[in-house]
């Protein structure tokens, strides 16, 4: 689960951010395949910097069937 805290701040303000849609305000499901959560965490950031106010809110293992 990531969003976006630049884009969320700008939209409550009624701002729009000068790269990333709004809906980056939202909370948006990816799905990576990882060994474990560190790995999920380090792609996830590697795809969506911390540093351009992408925010992991969680993350969520899923068993192969």
């Amino acid at each position: 689960a990531i969003h976006n805290k630049e884009v969320r701040r700008l939209v409550q303000s009624g701002e729009r951010h000068r790269q990333l849609q709004d809906n980056w305000a939202d909370t948006h499901y990816i799905t990576f395949s990882a060994c474990d959560a560190e790995d999920a965490r380090r792609k996830a950031f590697a795809r969506y910097p911390e540093d351009k106010g992408f925010v992991i809110e969680q993350i969520s293992l899923s068993q192969d069937d």
